[in-house]
This record gives structure tokens, C-alpha cells and sequence, in this order.
């Protein structure tokens, strides 16, 4: 059920397949981008250590922020929230 839900998010958002666990990395490079203190980019990822944070963080560093946002909105769209 994620994963057919997971994919209508993708296909909404006009965003090439890809793993929820990519879409983690993504999230949390756009929360530190946004400057969210690195702590609770690390709550909301569930990490013991920080340092497991910022290794995931730091090899997302790309463009491609439009899109980024675009499945970001898509995302918001099928949890029911409001940007």
C-alpha cells in the first residue's frame, strides 16, 4: 500500500522513480538548505547520532530544487496538509 501510494505521489509531482529512503536524503538537505538547526533535522529523521545526520545530508547537496519542491508539495497534498 506505501509503495502504490508512494509511486501516485511521484507520478502527481512529475518525478522520476525513486526510494523513499532517496526522498529521506532529499528532505533532509532541504530542511538544512531552509536552515533548520541540524538537532531537529536529526529528531525528524528518528537519529540517534547526529553525525548519521549529517552524512546523510551532505552527499545531497545538488540542484534541482524545483522538482525537489514540487514532490515536496505533492507529498503535502496526499497527507491532507496545507502549505
Amino acid at each position: 500500500m506505501i509503495d502504490s501510494r508512494w509511486k501516485a505521489i511521484l507520478k502527481q509531482a512529475g518525478v522520476r522513480d525513486v526510494r523513499v529512503h532517496d526522498a529521506r536524503h532529499t528532505a533532509a538537505t532541504l530542511l538544512i538548505e531552509q536552515g533548520v538547526n541540524i538537532r531537529v533535522v536529526q529528531q525528524v529523521l528518528g537519529h540517534t547520532r547526529v553525525t548519521t545526520t549529517e552524512r546523510y545530508t551532505a552527499d545531497a547537496r545538488c540542484g534541482g530544487t524545483t522538482r525537489l519542491r514540487s514532490l515536496g508539495e505533492a507529498i503535502a497534498v496526499q497527507l491532507g496538509l496545507q502549505l
